[in-house]
This record gives structure tokens, C-alpha cells and sequence, in this order.
């Protein structure tokens, strides 16, 4: 599906298609997962688009203490026409959760899924990895592959629908992917340039771009 040929020909005829993109965070999250992602994300300014901290609790806390208040919930992300797992702390344990896990009803088919870190994980837990190799952090990686899945020795990855990165900072590379598959690839080089250090600008933005283009459908 080209997401952005349904949101401008909705526009065209006075409505628009809502994006809605799930960031998922979870208790003992960590911070530069969700944040950075959520930050870029939305840096698009058009209607319609919402990003969102979906959590499986009214309120969830960081590793470091920070307490955010959830702007939608799991079974929101179902709906969702992007989904982000973060990593954290408890990873895991809720992973192996079938009272959280179980509210995930995710189709690689008519969503972007990506995730990072221990994110990947969960990814695997739910079955949407299959023989797709993966990226995630290097604590993360022995969980990955006892799960069965082949991790790369790369910051980012993506096949179809499905994306894995790998490393805190690499949260740049999942929210550039999706802008990139949602709005385009000047859309994600224009958000990516924004939050760019001064005087890097160019670098660094191309850098990120070029981390995703070979992997845009």
C-alpha cells in the first residue's frame, strides 16, 4: 500500500486519512528509544499525523525514573499505521508477559513495524521476525539469538514492512524509515536535518538517510 497516495487523495477530496504511529514504551523504559523517535517523528507537520507513547498503563517510568503519561494504549497500536517497540530494563520479563503481550494484534501486511535494542526481542516473541535477520544492542543479542533469529553486525535493517535497529542512538534510523515510507524521502531528510547538531548538519543527515535508502520500498 502507498500510504501516501491514499493520505493526498483523501486531501484532495476535503478529508484526510489520520497516520497514526504507535511509539511503544513500556515500564523501565529507556529514554532515548522513545523520545528520540517520538521527537523526530514529529517534526512532520501536515493533518492527521499523530505520534503517540502507547503504553499498556495510564503511566509508565523510565530507568532512570522518569514517569510519562501514556497517550494511547496497546491495543491502540493495532490500528496504527506504524509501530515502534523500544527497549528497557524489563524487556524480558514483559515480553514473556501474555497479559500485555496478548493485546498486540500487529499485520506486517498493512503496517510498518520496526523496533530497536531489546524491542527486537519482543518482535521475535511475536512472531513477526520469522527467518528475517535483525538488528538490536549487544546485551540484547544473545535473547535475539536464542529466539532463532540471525543478528546483524549493523545499526539498521529492514525487509518489507518490518525494520530492526540497533543501539540507543539508532532510534534515528526507525523514525527516518518511517517518515521516509510515509511521507518521503524529503520529508525524513527535513526532519532529520532539523534536529541535526549545527555546523554537522549535512553530514550527519545524509549519513542517516543513506543508513535507510537502500531499504526503502
Amino acid at each position: 500500500m502507498d500510504w501516501r497516495l491514499v493520505f493526498e487523495k483523501n486531501l484532495y477530496h476535503g478529508t484526510f486519512q489520520q497516520m497514526k504511529i504507535s511509539v511503544l514504551t513500556f515500564d523501565n523504559f529507556n529514554e532515548l528509544d522513545s523520545f528520540i523517535a517520538l521527537g523526530i517523528l514529529n517534526r512532520v507537520k501536515k493533518p492527521g499525523w499523530k505520534v503517540s507513547i502507547a503504553s499498556p498503563t495510564k503511566t509508565v517510568t523510565s530507568m532512570n525514573g522518569v514517569t510519562v503519561h501514556a497517550q494511547a494504549s496497546l491495543s491502540d497500536a493495532n490500528t496504527s499505521d506504524a509501530v515502534l517497540f523500544g527497549s528497557g530494563m524489563k524487556t524480558r520479563e514483559i515480553a514473556n508477559d501474555d497479559s500485555i503481550m496478548g493485546q498486540l494484534k500487529l499485520n506486517p501486511a498493512h503496517q510498518l513495524i520496526g523496533a530497536q535494542c531489546s524491542g527486537t526481542y519482543m518482535l521475535s516473541k511475536l512472531g513477526l521476525l520469522n527467518s528475517v535477520p535483525a538488528c538490536t544492542d549487544l546485551l540484547s543479542r544473545p535473547w535475539v539469538q536464542e529466539a532463532g533469529v540471525e543478528v546483524l553486525n549493523q545499526p539498521f535493517f529492514a525487509k518489507g514492512n518490518v525494520a530492526t535497529a540497533g543501539g540507543c542512538l539508532s532510534a534515528q534510523y526507525l523514525a527516518t524509515w518511517v517518515i521516509a515510507r510515509l511521507e518521503g524521502i524529503e520529508a525524513a531528510r527535513s526532519a532529520l536535518h532539523y534536529v541535526a547538531p549545527v555546523g554537522e548538519k549535512d553530514i550527519y543527515t545524509e549519513r542517516g538517510i543513506a543508513q535507510v535508502q537502500a531499504y526503502l520500498v
